[in-house]
């Protein structure tokens, strides 16, 4: 009869020939089934020692890549690449990889060439992901297969002769236009939600920033908010960190038709003016970004952009007021001048009064509208 052993020895018996068998759980098939695998000997110690020698190597991956699924592999490679890994940046790795699971499936890690990781690349890009994205995915698996071939479990890395994905055509940041801007700032309601989304669009705070402030960080009056930490997602969780960079912490001027919303925000006995429902904890950014999304969409002509179009709004609307790029970048906090002019969304206005700059400063001062020639130009 079959001994069932501890956790992690498996199952041992003695068959009807009267050698031993140990068998254990050694993932799952194809089709979501368990997967056992057996050892075989003429005593109990022999099979116990073969298992055990097995997942030895196994945790080790001296294992043959014919043993292992991609997914099976990619998660023995995550988990000795952890350590390397800030606990900030282990979300964006786990969405990587997730993606990379899904697409290869029950894939045999030996099975997949290059031909399979540019198919797997094109799938991402025909599912919308960016180059950002399939950037991410490409290195990634490069890291994976590296490691398979330094284990001898593949004979060559088919990431290396995968060939490069040509980049799509960049996607444009959405900022609000100024008559959208003056919708929000007259129509959003009067409350938490509408008093934080006009003072991102009146100071540029990035949302990260906005979730962490403390009743603390917000003058009495009104007039100023100090910057000097943000969330950061932790294992899904969010959790207060250190600003984005060194230019971020900063003291931000808030515009006098906003300072109620600040004044107002910080009347609040809660140790965050955005808190979850635990005590003192900060709020999810996801969970800011549904509320954002509704008070948004209630407000009739304007776009449904996201949040963080608040700050590009916020650079656009300052230069076209003509505020200069250094006062702006030191408000929003950008490390240089550089990034603020990246976040520059020129408005149409802006662009017409450009052109008629020109054609005043170059016009023939003689006959600007040049009846002659209009004349010789139409058909006879």
């Amino acid at each position: 009869m079959a001994k069932r052993r501890t956790n992690g020895e498996g199952t041992i018996r003695r068959r009807k020939n009267g050698r031993w068998e140990c068998t254990i759980m050694d993932g799952f098939q194809s089709n979501g089934k368990r997967k056992y695998k057996s050892f075989y000997g003429d005593t109990q110690a022999e099979v116990k020692k073969k298992m055990q020698a097995y997942c030895r190597a196994k945790e080790a991956g001296l294992l043959s890549g014919m043993d292992y699924t991609f997914p099976e592999w990619a998660d023995i490679w995550y988990d000795s690449h952890l350590d390397n890994i800030k606990p900030t940046t282990q979300e964006s790795y786990k969405y990587t990889l997730c993606l990379l699971k899904n697409g290869f499936s029950r894939r045999k890690l030996a099975d997949i060439k290059a031909y399979d990781v540019e198919q797997l690349l094109k799938k991402l890009r025909r599912e919308g992901r960016s180059d950002s994205c399939l950037a991410h995915c490409r290195g990634m698996l490069f890291q994976i297969f590296n490691k398979a071939e330094a284990n001898d479990l593949i004979p060559k890395n088919p990431v290396r002769f995968a060939e490069k994905m040509r980049k799509g055509p960049p996607r444009r940041k959405e900022a609000f236009t100024a008559e959208e801007v003056q919708l929000l700032m007259d129509n959003l309601p009067e409350n938490q939600i509408g008093w934080s989304i006009r003072l991102m669009l009146g100071t540029g705070m990035r949302t990260q920033e906005l979730l962490a402030l403390e009743p603390r960080h917000i003058a009495e009056d009104g007039s100023t908010i100090t910057i000097e930490q943000a969330v950061v997602m932790e294992k899904g969780t969010a959790k207060i960190g250190t600003p984005k960079s060194f230019d971020s912490y900063r003291c931000i001027p808030v515009p006098e038709n906003v300072r109620y919303c600040a004044k107002l925000l910080r009347k609040t006995d809660k140790k965050f003016i955005w808190e979850m429902r635990k005590l003192n904890m900060p709020c999810n950014p996801s969970t800011f970004r549904k509320k954002f999304d509704e008070a948004v969409r209630s407000v009739e002509g304007v776009r449904p952009l996201t949040p963080h179009s608040c700050r590009h709004t916020y650079v656009s609307q300052m230069q076209a007021l003509g505020v200069d790029l250094a006062t702006i970048q030191s408000i929003v906090g950008h490390a240089d001048v550089d990034m603020t002019v990246h976040y520059l969304h020129v408005q149409e206005p802006i662009r017409q009064e450009a052109i008629g700059k020109f054609s005043a400063a170059f016009s023939n001062r003689r006959n600007t509208s040049h009846p002659d020639t209009l004349d010789a130009l139409e058909p006879a």
